[in-house]
Formats: C-alpha cells, structure tokens, sequence
C-alpha cells in the first residue's frame, strides 16, 4: 500500500515551469550550434567549389592537349592558409595529371559535367572536406576534366566553437533570469495562499468568519476560495443550529423535569392515598413525556445526513406503512378518530432505512393523529409512479404562512402543548436522506391537511 507523499507547490511549479524551459533552452542552443555548423559548412564549400571553377578557369588547350596555366605565385596563394591545409587535384578523363599536391581518394560520386558533389576522406593524415566538380575538356566535347579541392576543417570547427564560446554563456544568462523571474512570479503569487491559510490558522471553533478580501484574490483563487467560504457559512449555520438545538431540547426538557421533580416532592409529602396516586400518575405523566422527548432528539439525531448510514435495503413502503399503523389505533381509539388505509397490500418498494421510514411514518400518523379533534379521520395512502406517500386529516388545517416553519425544530402549532415540535423536523431530515421531497397541501373537500411525501423513481 503505497503512502501519498506531502510536496511543496511552490517547488512543484518551479520544476514544471523551470524543466521546460531550461530544456527548450538547451536545445536551442545546440540547435544555434547545428545552424552555425551547417551556415559555415555552407559558405566554405562555396569557397571550394569557386576555387575549383577558378582553377578550372585557368585550363586551356595547347596544340590539342590541356594545360593548367598557373603560375607558380597563384599556386603557392591557392595552397596558403594561416590556419588549414588546401590541396588540390586537376585529371584528365585519361588520367593525366595537369595538376596535384596531393593524392586524392576518387570520389564516391562520379559527378558529370557542371555537376559539383562534397565528401569527407583523409589526405596525408588530415581530415579534409573535399569538392569534386567536372567540365568540359577543352577543345574535345568528348573528353573532361575532373576537378578536386580540399580543405582541413580547422576553420569550420573554429568558428562552431567561437559561437559556442559567446551564445553559450548567453543562453546561460537568459536561463538564469527566467529562473530567477520564475521564482519571483511564483514566490509572489502564493502569498495570497499563505494569508489565506495565516487567516485559517487563526480562526476559532465560536467564530467562523468567511474569507476576507476575496475580491482581491487572484481569479485562479477565487473558485476554491468562494467554495472554502461556502464550506465555513454551512459549518457556521451547522453550528448555530446546534446551538439552538442544544438550548431548545434543555428548554423542552426543563418543563417535564421540573413538573416531575414537584410531583415527585408533593407524592412524598401526601398522606392521603386518593392525593398519592394522583401524584404518582403525574409522575408517569411527565415521566412518559420526558421519554417521548429523548426518543425524538435521539431519532432526529440519527436521521440527520451527517450521520453514518445503515445499509439501504429494497423496502415496501405499503407493508411498512399497515405494520405501523397497528401500533397508533390504540391512540387514534382514545380520540374516537377514524384512522384507515388506502392503498395497495404490497408491491410498492423503494431503496431505503426501514427503521428509518417506520419513524416517518410513525411521526406523520403521530402529527395528524394529535391535532385532528375527536370524531375526526385519519386516512394513509399509499400509491405508485412516483412512489408517494400521503397522510390526510380532518384537523384544523395549517396556513400557508406557517407551512414552512412546521419542519422547524421544537415549533409548535397552535397551542397545542402535548408534543414537542420535532415530529415533522423529524420526517423532513429522513426524506432529505432518502431524497423524497415534502408537501404541505389542504385536505380532501378543502379541510385539514395532507402531507405528501414523494420519493425519487
């Protein structure tokens, strides 16, 4: 198992910026050095070939044979260089020899006339650059003459090595200050990245603050920086709605802790078995509401995203929802309500928490059954494509204004003091896990309420 190594990126651009550019660099210089090669090739081959034309200038014909008219002085000038050798080679198409200082290889081309063809071969030990050229055989169109020069390469390598000597350096110093523009460039640009984390290392848990000057930051910057801020307003907002989580639950939990304690208290102190009673049945009253309360903060608590999930099963919504419904017609029989069924027997099945979806259900027939008055109805539908979920009552109805606040924790409608405003907070948190989006509408004929939950296809 391999370990993921921690890198600088202020290193990692200076390599990807620097790598590159010092091998472009390199190779330009040694392409400078291959033109400067191939540019001095070019111009003293030039000069071969025109000493050869003006050697070849210089044949003529006497009494029907060719001679090589040159005088001693131009043939000591043609041979004299201050730093190569120059040899040179004039043959009949017979073989005779009109002029030579040195013994040539033949030519791996045989060139035709006014063609010029360049080899490399050694003569007396030294490497030579040599020009072969043919022309006419003066006064005899059927007989030609062939031409050779050479040279050493003294001159040639000189003059690579000359530019060698001054564009090296050169490229040396344009290396150097695009490295050094480089690091300034990157050194510069993340020091945006280094206020930014100064400005992290300095945030506290109670005071979560975006990003300052985001504006000013560099637009590479700017996307990571408006998500960060993103992350930090969620984290905040997260954080106050714990804390008012926190305090509400303390708050809900005060009343039936303090109405128990005086109970409790007032049952110590009654003598009389009838008052006895009486207080110990509020003991079990607040008792039974304190653990109605832990149940849904605990439930709430489990159903939020954040938390791990359970392994999501194929569920049927219909058997989930008639098992659950056996367990509230005690409740809904103590109100006188109706509360029914309409749906299928089975079939309807989506990937979900069971668990999970039985607390929805439960807190949506628990919701309706609490605030729909005596002789009311209660009905639980079930249906297909898309998957959906509806609990109708005959209740007093919710108005529109307050029917997005009723997923609001520890809010109550009405005056209603049985419950403890999480039952519907609790069903939107498990349909935002599920995906399922929640309705509010009114109820059939217009009276009391249905909630409707969808579930994705």
């Amino acid at each position: 198992m391999s370990i993921a190594r921690a890198y600088s990126l202020r290193w990692r651009l200076l390599q990807r910026l620097g790598v590159p550019i010092a091998v472009v660099l390199i190779f330009s210089g040694l392409g400078t050095l291959a033109l400067a090669s191939y540019i001095g090739s070019e111009v003293y081959d030039n000069w071969l070939y025109d000493s050869a034309m003006a050697m070849g200038d210089q044949v003529v014909s006497h009494e029907n044979k060719a001679q090589l008219n040159l005088p001693t002085a131009a043939i000591e000038m043609f041979e004299w260089d201050a730093k190569d050798r120059i040899f040179g080679n004039v043959v009949t198409g017979h073989g005779r020899v009109l002029f030579s200082n040195a013994v040539f290889p033949d030519p791996p081309v045989n060139p035709k006339i006014g063609e010029r063809f360049y080899y490399n071969a050694k003569i007396r030990g030294y490497k030579t650059r040599i020009v072969a050229t043919r022309i006419a055989y003066p006064g005899n169109p059927n007989n030609s003459i062939l031409i050779q020069v050479g040279e050493t390469f003294n001159k040639r390598t000189a003059i690579v090595a000359r530019i060698a000597l001054i564009g090296l350096p050169f490229q040396a110093f344009i290396l150097t200050i695009i490295g050094l523009s480089i690091w300034y460039a990157v050194a510069t640009s993340l020091r945006a990245v280094n206020r930014v984390s100064a400005q992290l290392a300095d945030y506290r848990a109670d005071d979560l603050q975006p990003v300052a000057d985001i504006e000013r930051m560099p637009l590479e910057l700017k996307p990571l920086l408006t998500s960060l801020n993103g992350l930090i307003g969620r984290l905040s907002a997260a954080q106050e709605a714990q804390q008012r989580f926190i305090s509400n639950a303390a708050h809900q939990l005060r009343t039936p802790l303090a109405s128990l304690q005086v109970q409790a208290e007032r049952a110590l102190r009654e003598t009389d078995p009838a008052r006895h009673s009486e207080a110990l049945s509020q003991v079990l009253t607040a008792l039974a509401r304190s653990r109605h309360m832990v149940h849904q903060i605990l439930t709430l608590a489990r159903s939020e995203p954040s938390q791990t999930r359970s392994a999501t099963t194929s569920v049927d919504l219909a058997e989930l929802v008639r098992d659950e419904l056996e367990n509230w017609i005690d409740a809904a029989e103590e109100k006188d309500i109706d509360l029914g069924y309409d749906g299928l027997d089975a079939g309807v099945c989506l990937k979900g928490e069971a668990q999970l979806l039985r607390e929805l259900i439960g807190n949506l027939v628990d919701n309706a059954v609490r605030y729909t008055p005596a002789g009311g109805q209660v009905t639980v539908m079930v249906s297909l494509h898309p998957v959906r979920l509806c609990v109708d009552d005959t209740g007093p109805g919710i108005p529109l204004a307050e029917r997005a606040r009723v997923f609001e924790r520890f809010y109550r409608l009405g005056t209603d003091q049985t419950g403890c405003g999480l039952g519907l907070s609790i069903v939107a948190e498990i349909a935002a896990r599920h995906g399922a989006q929640i309705h509010v509408l009114d109820g059939p004929d217009g009276k009391g309420t249905r909630i409707e939950v969808v579930f994705p296809a």
